[in-house]
């Protein structure tokens, strides 16, 4: 090791500051100010200049659906509300009521908060504000960043990972954290390979306005383009999440906005009023990805590096953060056991806790594309009599809402 490397000696390396990885150093926070876990996070992006660079919202923000579970989740860690409304709840959403229905069909399920006895069965956030309250978490946190920095390479040591940065760093660490993404090429570099199942759909992003006031519902309609999803924004704004057949979702995204908003409206209707504006759009291919190993003795795989889903069922970030805050508490129990938190069996016993869930989430977000992308006849008046029984039974409806919420697994 030449004398310009600066070795450091961490519990946890998180690879990935964005919202899954800065949502497991907050929750590790504590366990960094009460008990002394050293923890580092390397991040290739920058991080706001200053505090001030507070995100206000626009007509673009990108938004992430939460689970009412995932807010609790969030009140654990102190993010949900904070002083001077600096908390996630400053610019929540909240989804009091889900509108599932297929264009053509008379079947339609309706949940509500009000049934289950919740505010709201979840909310739908801009990224970019819990990222700033992440970060602003994690500043009053006693954590090591390295950003920007990469890591271009991980190695396996008998003490865990040792992962040497592009700025001449070198980090060794009990336990290290793939929660980039999966997009660092870091994952396949260590020969864990992904299953993929292509949907051979894209999913086209954008915030639109409508003429009225949303009153917090949500919409899933099933058209003959593909699903499309209408989440609530502050105001009259909602965000729209349309799946496309691939390639389809070219000829939308060249339309002029006065064309694309009478094509939505054509395709969804007039349930949420008339759609008067549209942001910019944009679109990706989606896929299911699976990582064939999560785990491996001083290493776990997190978020979209573990798994990626179809957006349809808006279950994707609190998959990924209900596996962040099972492994800080297989991590907090270690600790309380005299174990570190890189050792086998406590990486074991966090897959035992994530496999049954991402299963059940898995089934249940495949299990509706492919039910809806049948076109028979037959199975079309099968799901509008499945949605429309479905309202019907008042028990069954409430065990489906407390699923959605992300509170019954």
């Amino acid at each position: 090791m030449s004398e310009a490397t600066q070795l450091a000696q961490v519990d946890v390396a998180i690879i990935g500051g964005g919202l899954v990885g800065a949502s497991l150093a907050c929750a590790l926070g504590e366990l960094a100010r009460e008990q002394g876990l050293r923890i580092a996070i390397v991040e290739a992006q920058p991080l706001p200049a200053t505090d001030a660079d507070r995100p206000q919202p626009s007509f673009d923000v990108r938004a992430s659906a939460i689970a009412y579970g995932s807010r609790r989740h969030f009140e654990r860690l102190a993010l949900w509300s904070a002083a001077e409304g600096e908390g996630m709840a400053a610019q929540a959403a909240p989804i009091r009521h889900i509108h599932i229905s297929e264009r053509g069909r008379l079947g339609v399920t309706r949940l509500h908060a009000e049934d289950v006895g919740a505010e709201a069965l979840g909310y739908v956030i801009p990224n970019a504000w819990m990222g700033r309250v992440l970060h602003r978490r994690l500043a009053e946190l006693p954590l090591d960043w390295h950003c920007p920095a990469r890591v271009e390479a991980l190695d396996a040591t008998s003490a865990g990972y040792r992962l040497t940065l592009d700025d001449g760093q070198v980090v060794e660490a009990g336990l290290t954290v793939l929660a980039d993404g999966g997009r660092s090429g870091l994952k396949e570099r260590l020969g864990i390979e992904s299953e993929h199942h292509a949907y051979g759909q894209s999913a086209l992003i954008a915030t639109v306005e409508t003429s009225r006031a949303h009153q917090g519902w949500a919409f899933e309609r099933f058209s003959a383009d593909g699903p499309i999803a209408l989440l609530p924004l502050s105001g009259r704004r909602m965000t729209l999440v349309w799946t496309f057949e691939q390639g389809a979702e070219q000829a939308a995204l060249a339309l002029s906005d006065d064309a694309f908003l009478a094509r939505l409206q054509h395709a969804f209707g007039d349930r949420a009023g008339r759609f008067q504006r549209v942001g910019q759009r944009h679109a990706y291919p989606l896929s299911l990805v699976t990582a064939r190993e999560t785990i491996r003795p001083g290493l776990a795989v997190l978020g979209n590096a573990a798994h990626a889903l179809h957006p349809v069922a808006g279950q994707g970030f609190n998959l990924a953060l209900r596996g962040v805050m099972d492994l800080a508490a297989e991590i907090n129990d270690a600790l309380a056991e005299g174990r570190a938190p890189g050792d086998a069996s406590v990486l074991a016993a966090f897959e035992a806790r994530r496999s049954a869930d991402y299963r059940q989430i898995v089934r249940f977000s495949d299990g509706l594309i492919r039910l809806f992308g049948l076109t028979h006849p037959l199975m079309g008046q099968a799901r509008g009599i499945g949605l429309g029984g479905l309202n019907a039974l008042g028990p069954l409806k409430r065990m489906v809402a407390r699923r959605a919420m992300g509170i019954e697994r």
